[in-house]
């Protein structure tokens, strides 16, 4: 799709073959039958590229051209199994991240018991690995040794997507026939469905040659891939207009920021709901695999065509207030560690602690104790820092500016998935904790955000 509009662009201006990008990437759309769109692997690809990332624009072509046509004529049809070009990519890209998993040193890590007494054990290295990626990537391009254009990723990204999209399904379907025949270990549970049990997936912690699936879906894969994809479209945009703009600069920056803060607690995520609670099933990976990659860069992917400035006074408010919004995040998860980790002996923000202990009794009939925090952070609301993720995530989108919804659509999403995600827990933990999540509730009545959920 970029290849083929961008060198007719160079082409008005003067010989392509004289222009280096073209030479390097002609191949890949030189077959491109011309009375197609360009190549793409995912509506949203098109939706950037051709309609301007208008949601009117997207509808209108749906509504002229049929739905189903569009889909599998201009937009799935072309690159549904990627390309050649495609899964050099992710097949470099993904061995070099498995790779890291192993050799790479790294803390051993016990995860959370499971129900049948099992318990994973993860090498903690993605810190290291995070570093390395990047550099990797960045000394590879053009803006050092010149093995590839830096923006190559931005280029590719319809194909590679597609190829991503059809890797996943299969991913999921080994993971639903492993999980039947030869599971990792006793955490399995099927539903006598073969829908269920593949968006659902079956094992809780699949091993495939001695791999964590859900560490390399979630972690290595996923959340390595996002901060690639901003530097290759910032590298993109320079390429086109000779400059990175500051809404550019300022989108990028923060979410740098978000993902370095996440491998920086990398650890901390092996005993979230992702790992703890959900399954490999195409919920999981394809969401991290595809959704990830595509929907989470989306406004810096929609700033490489629309270099907004922002001017020195916006890009610096947005910058601080998204900074303090990953603070607060960060702060909020550090009390409940301090309290838990030191039996309530510290003190949250500057007093002793305030909470519930919680009596449960645990699937194998044993009785435990949970600390439940009803001050500080945690006193705001269930789930306050929900609002700082989302706060956050505002903040790397505004550089987009208003002219279209798209680029806020993973704010949107974000919403969406947060809210279901607060009730999930509310359902789970009334279950675990009985009368003590009434108390804790009558403490702290709000979810999300103090008297509006």
């Amino acid at each position: 799709l970029l290849q083929h509009k961008e060198c007719e662009e160079v082409r008005e201006d003067g010989d392509e073959a004289s222009d280096p990008r073209c030479a390097a990437w002609k191949p890949a759309f030189e077959a491109a039958p011309a009375h197609r769109l360009p190549d793409c692997g995912d509506v949203r690809v098109v939706h950037m590229e051709h309609l301007d990332g208008s949601f009117a624009k997207l509808f209108e072509k749906f509504y002229r051209d049929g739905l189903f046509t569009s889909l599998y004529r201009d937009i799935w049809g072309p690159v549904f199994f990627g390309t050649k070009a495609a899964w050099t990519i992710i097949g470099i890209y993904g061995g070099l991240e498995l790779l890291f998993m192993k050799v790479l040193p790294g803390k051993m890590i016990n995860g959370p018991e499971t129900i049948n007494q099992n318990v994973p054990v993860y090498k903690a290295n993605g810190q290291l690995a995070y570093v390395l990626t990047l550099f990797l990537y960045v000394v590879c391009s053009d803006l050092c040794i010149g093995l590839y254009p830096a923006g190559i990723l931005y280029v590719y990204l319809g194909e590679i997507l597609g190829a991503l999209n059809f890797f996943s399904m299969m991913l999921v379907l080994v993971l639903y026939f492993k999980g039947h025949y030869a599971p990792s270990d006793s955490d399995v549970l099927t539903r006598e469905s073969f829908i269920a049990d593949y968006y659902w997936g079956v094992e809780l912690y699949p091993k495939i040659l001695g791999w964590h699936v859900k560490q390399f879906t979630n972690a290595r894969f996923g959340m390595m891939a996002w901060p690639i994809l901003l530097i290759s479209y910032a590298a993109r945009q320079y390429e086109i207009y000779g400059a990175v703009s500051d809404s550019m600069m300022v989108s990028v920056f923060l979410q740098f920021i978000y993902v370095s803060t996440f491998f920086y607690y990398e650890e901390g995520y092996f005993f979230t709901m992702d790992i703890q609670h959900d399954r490999a099933g195409f919920y999981l990976c394809w969401g991290c695999l595809v959704w990830v990659p595509c929907v989470y860069t989306s406004p810096a992917m929609y700033l490489v065509h629309h270099p907004n400035h922002l001017g020195p006074v916006l890009s610096g408010g947005l910058v601080a207030l998204g900074l303090f919004c990953f603070w607060m995040k960060t702060n909020m998860n550090r009390q409940r560690y301090n309290v838990r980790d030191s039996d309530c002996k510290c003190t949250i923000w500057g007093k002793p602690p305030k909470v519930i202990r919680a009596k449960y009794t645990s699937m194998r009939g044993e009785v435990k104790e949970s600390v439940l925090l009803v001050c500080g952070w945690w006193g705001i609301a269930c789930h306050f820092h929900y609002v700082g993720e989302i706060l956050g995530a505002f903040c790397w989108s505004w550089p987009a500016l208003f002219d279209n919804f798209l680029p806020y659509f993973y704010v949107a999403v974000l919403i969406a998935l947060l809210v279901h995600r607060a009730n999930r827990d509310d359902i789970r933990c009334a279950a675990k904790y009985g009368k003590y999540w009434k108390e804790y509730r009558k403490a702290v009545p709000y979810k999300i955000v103090p008297y509006v959920f």
